[in-house]
C-alpha cells in the first residue's frame, strides 16, 4: 500500500513535481546562467588586458566591442537569475528595478554590436545616444547590488558578492579620472575577474544560496 492511499485526498507525486524548484528556478538553470556570466566577464577581462577599454581602429575596436557584448550577455544571465529568484524583493517595484535594468543593458548591447560590426555607424548621432546606456546600465547594476545586499533574499557570499562585482563602474571610472587609461585598464580588467567572474562561479557552485530567501 502506498503512502497516498493512506492519506485521503493526497495526490500521487510525479517526477516533475518532485524535481520542481522551491523558488521558481531549478539549480541546474542557475548553474547554466551563472557560467554564462563567468564566461562573459572572463572574455571581456581577457580582451581588456590585451587591448584596454578605449581603443580606436579595427580590428581592436571590433574585438573589444564584441568582448564587451559577451559580458553584457552574461550580465543578462545574471539579471534572469535575479528576477526569477526575487533577489531584489518580491514587490512590483523591486522586480521592476530588474526589468528596467534589463532594458538599459539591452540598449547598451545594441551599441556594442553596432559599434563593433558597423564602422560607418560609429559617428552617427543615434549611436552616440545609445552610448549613454553603457554607463547607465553599469550604474544600474551597482544599484541592484546594493538592493540585493539590503534585501537579504540571497544568502552567504551570494548576498554580498553582487555588490563587489557591480561596483565596477564606481571603481573603474574614478580610477580613470585620477590615474589615467593604463592604470584604469588594469584595474577594470582585474575587477571583472574578482567581481563578475567570481560571482558567476559562486552561483554555479552554490546555486542553493539564491533560493530559500526571506
Amino acid at each position: 500500500m502506498t503512502s497516498t492511499s493512506r492519506v485521503p485526498g493526497a495526490a500521487a507525486p510525479t517526477a516533475s513535481s518532485a524535481a520542481a524548484p522551491a523558488k521558481g528556478i531549478a539549480e541546474s538553470t542557475v548553474r547554466r546562467l551563472a557560467l554564462g556570466l563567468s564566461t562573459g566577464a572572463l572574455t571581456w577581462s581577457a580582451v581588456s588586458f590585451v587591448y584596454g577599454f578605449d581603443v580606436a581602429g579595427d580590428p581592436a575596436t571590433m574585438i573589444t566591442d564584441l568582448g564587451a557584448l559577451a559580458f553584457q550577455i552574461g550580465a543578462q544571465c545574471l539579471l534572469t537569475i535575479m528576477l526569477r529568484t526575487g533577489a531584489t524583493g518580491v514587490s512590483r517595484v523591486a522586480r521592476g528595478m530588474v526589468q528596467v535594468e534589463r532594458v538599459l543593458m539591452s540598449l547598451a548591447m545594441v551599441w556594442s554590436l553596432v559599434h563593433g560590426l558597423f564602422p560607418a555607424a560609429r559617428d552617427t548621432v543615434w549611436l552616440g545616444i545609445l552610448d549613454a546606456f553603457w554607463p547607465l546600465s553599469m550604474l544600474g547594476m551597482f544599484v541592484l547590488g546594493v538592493k540585493i545586499a539590503i534585501t537579504g533574499r540571497w544568502r552567504g557570499a551570494a548576498r554580498l558578492w553582487p555588490l563587489v562585482a557591480e561596483s565596477w563602474v564606481v571603481v573603474t571610472l574614478p580610477t580613470l579620472a585620477i590615474f589615467g587609461t593604463p592604470v584604469s585598464d588594469v584595474v577594470g580588467a582585474t575587477h571583472l575577474l574578482v567581481g563578475y567572474t567570481t560571482l558567476g562561479l559562486i552561483l554555479a557552485f552554490r546555486p542553493d544560496l539564491v533560493r530559500g530567501g526571506k
